[in-house]
């Protein structure tokens, strides 16, 4: 066979894949990014959790204890121009500490109820809450795992402090998409005002959790893969899947970080808080849990949890 004629088929082999790259890139895409039902997350394994978790998460009283508050809406535009949707809920009686808390992928700003419900009723704070950019009642069609989402939760710390006053002392609260979205807030220029996070099942960037996810769910490489996501990601989301690093923000964190994860976390692995403690510029804890599965710590050891994080608050702050 002729030269030329290995080289047509060589390039007609590389066309493909080209090809078939470029679609999988958009698939992959539309299949986690953009906003909308995510069907391929039903019946995962990794996010299976106890009958016992499973009915505190959805018919616990927490939830109705959150119908029964006045939570006061709050909307702000953000720096791209989307509508976002906050909720402030005030502390029975005059208090200047706000936790603000950020949901889980897939989820809502009410979904931080179940750790809402202590520390307004049993701590006596002011609580906030926000639903995410694509989820809720807060606009935009993709996801921003956290990227984007931290300029939004400094300008709501902005409007806390300005709406309460310059004595208002807040901490953040998030859980795992929301526990990054936290950790990349963390690593911004914040304001003396916040004073310490707690970070719930975290990883430690979108691309670390596609390349797991990748494997585990679909048995592929990250590569070809990712890159080209990541490429479309840029040019429909605005961010790339590796800046959108909880890693790379703590390395820059000036505030005390509090890590708590399942050891039995199968969709986002306990090593990656191990490794963002590991790398945490700041004042740092990590707590394990035993037989906790994603997100799932709190349910399942709810007095150590919170004993856990009573403590490291005494501790590194004068909560």
């Amino acid at each position: 066979m002729k030269r030329k004629t290995w080289i047509r088929i060589g390039i007609g082999i590389l066309s493909l894949l080209l090809i078939i790259n470029i679609i999988a890139s958009f698939y992959f895409y539309s299949l986690a990014i953009e906003r909308g039902e995510k069907d391929f997350l039903n019946g995962n394994e990794d996010l299976e959790v106890s009958a016992e978790t499973m009915d505190v998460l959805l018919e616990g009283d927490w939830r109705k204890w959150v119908d029964e508050q006045e939570f006061e809406e709050w909307t702000m535009e953000s720096e791209d121009n989307l509508e976002l949707k906050g909720y402030f809920l005030e502390a029975e009686k005059p208090s200047n500490k706000v936790v603000v808390m950020a949901h889980g992928y897939l989820g809502n700003a009410m979904d931080m109820g179940l750790y809402g419900e202590y520390y307004h009723e049993q701590k006596g704070y002011n609580i906030f809450t926000a639903d995410a950019r694509g989820h809720g009642a807060s606009g935009g069609d993709y996801i921003g795992f956290g990227w984007h989402d931290r300029h939004d939760y400094t300008a709501w710390i902005d409007r806390i402090i300005e709406t309460y006053g310059e004595d208002t002392e807040i901490i953040l609260h998030g859980v795992s998409m929301g526990a990054a979205t936290m950790l990349m807030t963390a690593g911004e220029d914040l304001p003396d005002n916040v004073k310490a996070v707690i970070a719930d099942s975290p990883y430690t960037s979108v691309y670390d959790l596609f390349s797991y996810q990748m494997d585990r769910m679909f048995n592929l490489p990250s590569f070809p893969f990712l890159p080209s996501t990541s490429v479309v990601t840029n040019i429909r989301a605005g961010y790339s899947l590796s800046e959108a690093s909880a890693l790379d923000q703590v390395k820059k964190a000036e505030i005390p970080i509090l890590y708590i994860h399942g050891n039995a976390d199968t969709f986002v692995p306990t090593r990656m808080s191990e490794e963002l403690y590991e790398n945490t510029k700041s004042e740092a804890e990590l707590m394990t849990v035993d037989g906790a599965n994603h997100g799932e710590p709190y349910v399942v050891a709810k007095e150590t949890y919170i004993d856990k994080v009573n403590a490291f608050l005494n501790d590194h702050t004068d909560w």
